[in-house]
């Protein structure tokens, strides 16, 4: 099944960009032609450069590492929380905080501070607070969960990050460049493609163009978690496989054991029986052979 399809990226209109005296002479390669004094963007290199950050994004989910969607924009702000919520990732879709990846050790005691709030709105601790300080854990806990909610189960830093329009993001941007953490970023007619690692030339202001990239990225997650899943049934198969051999090599033992034991038994009673024969008269015996002989 197809990543995306050129109808997709059309009906989107993700083949728009910004007004020409707006525009990036670096995004030039991506330019198809210029309508009305709007760039057109190539939507040949977009699909290509969907497939190679789809593939990117599935590779680094498959090896065990996250994604951090970031979006700030107002048109950005419901479709990154959605796809990261559907695709089980962290997001910030709010405020980008200076250091966010660059202080992360700072940005994880806000988190804690975070969840403590929630814990104390829970646990019968504003039983024993007054109503203003209340608020003011209140209206705290409000503020942090503005900021720092799509994140707060972040652990570590993210493996690889996504991001629509670099221009309004690039404080987040230059904060992944110094981490080494890989990009993959919607960019814009406007916007500067050098240092993306995964740059998806299409219009960053349509809200139905970000739905349509933020949806892709998810996808990827998701397909890269089935395969994750997959791989686990099939080692669970494997491990079913051994054990019924294993199993059947115990009972082949049981087997070898009953025959082995049924044997053993019946060369016991045979010894009994020559012991018994033995015992009786030999000179009777010898008479009955040597008579035996004659004839």
């Amino acid at each position: 099944m197809a990543v995306v399809t050129m109808k997709n990226l059309l009906e989107s209109g993700v083949h728009f960009g910004h007004q020409v005296k707006r525009w990036d002479p670096r995004m030039n390669k991506y330019i198809f032609a210029e309508r009305n004094g709007i760039h057109i963007i190539d939507l040949q290199k977009t699909i290509q450069a969907i497939k190679d950050a789809y593939e990117a994004v599935r590779k680094t989910v498959a090896a065990g590492k996250t994604v951090l969607f970031v979006g700030t924009k107002k048109q950005a702000q419901q479709a990154v929380q959605k796809e990261a919520e559907r695709c089980g990732m962290y997001f910030i879709n709010n405020r980008w905080l200076g250091g966010m990846l660059t202080n992360f050790v700072t940005i994880k005691r806000s988190l804690l501070r975070l969840k403590k709030l929630e814990k104390m709105e829970v646990d019968g601790t504003f039983e024993n607070l007054t109503k203003k300080e209340i608020a003011g854990i209140a209206k705290e806990r409000l503020k942090l969960q503005k900021n720092l909610g799509g994140i707060k189960e972040m652990k570590e830093l993210p493996g690889i990050m996504f991001v629509i329009d670099t221009r309004k993001e690039q404080i987040a941007v230059a904060e992944a460049q110094r981490m080494g953490i890989p990009i993959v970023a919607v960019v814009d007619t406007n916007c500067n493609p050098d240092g993306i690692n995964y740059p998806i030339p299409g219009n960053d202001d349509a809200i139905r163009a970000i739905t349509l990239f933020t949806q892709i990225i998810a996808n990827a997650v998701i397909e890269a978690d089935n395969e994750v899943g997959l791989k686990i049934i099939e080692t669970l198969g494997d491990e079913d496989e051994d054990v019924e051999s294993d199993v059947s090599r115990k009972e082949e033992d049981m087997e070898i054991d009953i025959e082995k034991y049924t044997t053993e038994e019946a060369y016991r009673a045979f010894k009994e029986e020559e012991e018994a024969y033995e015992e009786e008269d030999d000179s009777q015996i010898q008479v009955d052979v040597d008579k035996v002989y004659k004839e």
